[in-house]
């Protein structure tokens, strides 16, 4: 029996892409899914019903079971419908996949306060308001799945995706803050940056390349960290080009300056202190 047979997960941004292979999988692994897309464009742009309901009717088509929710995850009230269309249709929240997300690619000399805004509000923001509506379950249920979409751009950089990159690194934060709350709660929260052919990455790679990524490669891999069987928490995978790798945040040996030092003393052991030979995995030992 699958580790998520009767399990509730609702996917954010599930009408097609990514989003559409996790529901698939999950339902096929006998979950129940709350397919939830807005149906706009790749710039956040309109809406519509039918990203969603065609999943769901895929699903059902297979003999899962799925409902479909057209709440937009960037204010707290769509985030809160995702979660109660779960409640309502099946009668309890076991896991939320955040993947929803949008572009608004610019150069950042040129990126107004509104591009900025309306990826952060539904990466990040989205990512807080849907894992916030079912964190009060997970809790008094002792029990609770958070898998969040990061992404390589938010780990490494990319030309033109500031407000993109800002949004995927925040979530990053918010998971490892989530798995140290969750652990007496048998909550586990990770984030997967997934490499994969979506209409998010169709003009950034030519076809050789994207035919190489399908995204029913990354599926699998979001499906075990829903699932019972999983315990680890905190951790953060690259999954494309059918390899998984683990990403992990490392300090390097350091320098100790016994007094405080002058410009020229940083200076003369700049390249001491950024020397990552020898660096061990870095851990928060002032809780600020």
């Amino acid at each position: 029996m699958s580790g998520v047979h009767s399990r509730v997960v609702a996917v954010t941004g599930a009408g097609g892409g990514l989003g559409r292979e996790y529901a698939l999988l999950l339902a096929a692994g006998g979950a129940k899914v709350v397919v939830n897309d807005l149906g706009g464009a790749r710039d956040g742009t309109g809406s519509g019903s039918g990203m969603a309901d065609a999943v769901v009717a895929e699903i059902k088509a297979a003999g899962g079971e799925a409902v479909a929710s057209y709440d937009s995850v960037s204010t707290a009230e769509g985030g809160a419908a995702v979660v109660a269309t779960a409640i309502e249709a099946f009668g309890r929240i076991d896991g939320v996949v955040h993947n929803a997300g949008i572009l608004r690619d610019t150069a950042f000399h040129k990126m107004t306060a509104e591009q900025w805004d309306a990826v952060v509000q539904v990466h990040l923001y989205g990512g807080f308001h849907v894992i916030r509506a079912a964190w009060p379950h997970f809790r008094e249920q002792r029990h609770g799945r958070v898998v969040v979409a990061t992404s390589n751009t938010g780990l490494y950089g990319n030309f033109g995706q500031a407000n993109y990159g800002a949004a995927k690194l925040g979530l990053v934060g918010l998971i490892n803050s989530l798995a140290i709350e969750g652990a007496r709660y048998g909550i586990l929260a990770n984030a997967v940056a997934p490499i994969a052919a979506t209409r998010m990455t169709e003009d950034i790679a030519p076809p050789e390349v994207l035919a190489k990524i399908p995204p029913a490669q990354v599926a699998p891999f979001v499906g075990y960290l829903l699932s019972d069987e999983c315990t680890d928490s905190g951790i953060g995978l690259i999954v494309g080009f059918g390899k998984c790798t683990r990403v992990q945040l490392f300090e390097s040996k350091g320098v100790v300056f016994p007094e405080v030092p002058s410009i020229a003393e940083v200076a003369e052991r700049f390249a001491e202190i950024t020397d990552m030979s020898g660096a061990e995995p870095g851990v928060n030992t002032v809780g600020g």
